[in-house]
């Protein structure tokens, strides 16, 4: 029987798509320089990366290539994301696999509308704003738990924290919201 999604599926394949950024705008040889886990794409570099075990990034690229929102390149053998195929996954699917909740006020970095690279594109009409729960975030919010290592990625990486603030838009706002945040992703990651 096959697993199903898991959050932490789509943490990696937003950092698989934040390295496509990455590499068209630096080049792939500044990439794979900058990869503490040695090639950019690998499950070690990923691990590094994402603070995840080496088995769950595993899973996690095995769970993705079935469900087809991910395909392995065929020249190196590494799992790519299916641009087409996750932003529809994203768009129409994700807040029905894995809704979101929300919790208890506290310290955190903000998401969805309130993350700073969205300010003013996203407004919602809630009157509180989203957190990752986070012992060193300087914002107080309605707590969220996308997975439990979101926080620090996202710090490490503007690109990641982008998609990831746009995806809690996508699962948090009414319809008009979920629009706007899904047009914006558009644009991220399918003109690419």
């Amino acid at each position: 029987m096959q697993d199903v999604m898991k959050s932490q599926d789509i943490v990696v394949l937003l950092k698989l798509l934040s390295l496509q950024e990455q590499g068209l705008t630096k080049g792939p040889d500044q990439l794979r320089s900058d990869a503490p886990g040695g090639e950019p794409y690998s499950v070690r570099n990923l691990e590094a990366l994402l603070g995840k075990s080496k088995t769950e990034i595993a899973q996690s690229l095995k769970r993705s290539v079935a469900c087809s929102i991910a395909r392995k390149d065929n020249g190196k053998n590494e799992v790519r994301p299916h641009r087409r195929n996750q932003f529809g996954f994203i768009t129409n699917g994700l807040k029905f696999v894995l809704p979101a909740h929300v919790g208890s006020m506290q310290r955190g970095v903000p998401t969805a509308f309130t993350a700073p690279m969205l300010e003013g594109l996203l407004i919602s009409g809630g009157t509180y704003n989203y957190v990752w729960p986070f012992a060193e975030g300087k914002e107080m919010g309605q707590s969220v738990v996308f997975s439990k290592d979101v926080p620090l990625a996202a710090m490490r990486d503007e690109h990641l924290y982008e998609y990831l603030a746009l995806v809690d838009a996508i699962r948090f706002g009414n319809q008009r919201e979920a629009s706007l945040a899904a047009d914006q992703l558009r644009s991220r990651i399918l003109s690419k």
